[in-house]
């Protein structure tokens, strides 16, 4: 029921806490789940398990971490909010310790008040938009029967004009499924209406629940990247999980500054010379070593080179 912490980009160290019971529970039944598809596959609320159970057991784990933890993160296998007890749960855990509660949801319950008034209590609540199309959706996330697409936007925008905590966005890009440029425009304009803090660009990295869900392209990710930023600014854009920089290399180097950096976004190559220029005498010879072990690679998208971060070696 509780587990980690485990370490994450967008939550520091986090106390997972899994409030629903196996296999996984789900409305949706998304294409590149990691978690395969859905076996308990319905969209009604109910209550899994007793909230006290819920409670002690995220409370024994924070006593004895509690110096490790960040957040404690309701992050099931599955879809939280089908969880008809969260609220309680997170109000029972709020009075007993001083660390923030983020939940991870696909949204598609927020057009219900009760679960809008659940979430109320969190400090941060991650929406799931990987897509703006009835179409588009209903290939991907492959939602329950009973599931709108537009019910739900309406539900995202009336909690966020009440929410006082943060709100995050993780759109999943599938190649030839949602990276055409005005799907992710439309994506991108609704984000911007939302006012999230942050939106991820996130592709598939574990074996997906089906074959076909195919990470989308380096182009792809950088376009999305850029139409993103556009609208967003790109202080609230960040690429989520692409590979993380090998371990072995120290703080402080140039290399380690240009891995990390291109694990979170893609970078104009000009822009990167004129930086390491700064560090480094051949800037050039980083670049192309790194290119030759497939750590990153160049793409040119709208006649400008940039350097992404290489997740087919």
């Amino acid at each position: 029921m509780v587990f980690g912490p485990v370490p994450s980009r967008r939550l520091g160290r986090s106390l997972g806490v899994n409030n629903l019971p196996p296999p996984k529970t789900c409305n949706y039944n998304c294409i590149y789940c990691q978690l395969g598809r859905t076996i308990n596959y319905f969209s009604e609320r109910r209550c899994f398990y007793d909230p006290e159970l819920v409670v002690n057991e995220v409370l024994k784990a924070v006593e004895k971490m509690r110096d490790v933890i960040d957040y404690i993160t309701f992050v099931p296998d599955g879809e939280p909010t089908l969880d008809a007890c969260l609220g309680r749960e997170i109000e029972k855990i709020k009075r007993n310790v001083d660390v923030k509660i983020a939940v991870l949801s696909n949204a598609s319950l927020l057009y219900d008040p009760d679960v809008r008034t659940d979430l109320s209590s969190a400090d941060l609540v991650s929406i799931k938009i990987d897509a703006f199309r009835e179409r588009t959706w209903r290939i991907i996330n492959r939602p329950h029967p009973s599931l709108r697409l537009d019910k739900i936007f309406e539900g995202i925008e009336e909690f966020t004009k009440n929410f006082r905590g943060e709100i995050i966005s993780e759109t999943m890009l599938i190649e030839n499924f949602n990276t055409d440029s005005e799907e992710i425009e439309e994506i991108a304009r609704f984000l911007k209406k939302i006012n999230i803090s942050k939106a991820y660009i996130a592709i598939p990295t574990r074996p997906p629940a089906e074959p076909y869900a195919k990470p989308a392209s380096h182009y792809k990710i950088v376009e999305t990247h850029e139409i993103f930023s556009r609208h967003l600014g790109i202080e609230r854009v960040e690429l989520l999980n692409m590979p993380e920089p090998p371990q072995f290399i120290i703080w402080g180097d140039p290399v380690k500054w240009l891995l990390s950096t291109l694990s979170v976004h893609p970078m104009r190559y000009d822009y990167v010379i004129k930086t390491l220029q700064k560090i480094t005498r051949d800037p050039e010879k980083i670049i192309n070593d790194l290119i030759s072990r497939k750590e990153i690679m160049k793409i040119i998208y709208r006649d400008t080179v940039y350097l992404v971060r290489s997740y087919r070696k």
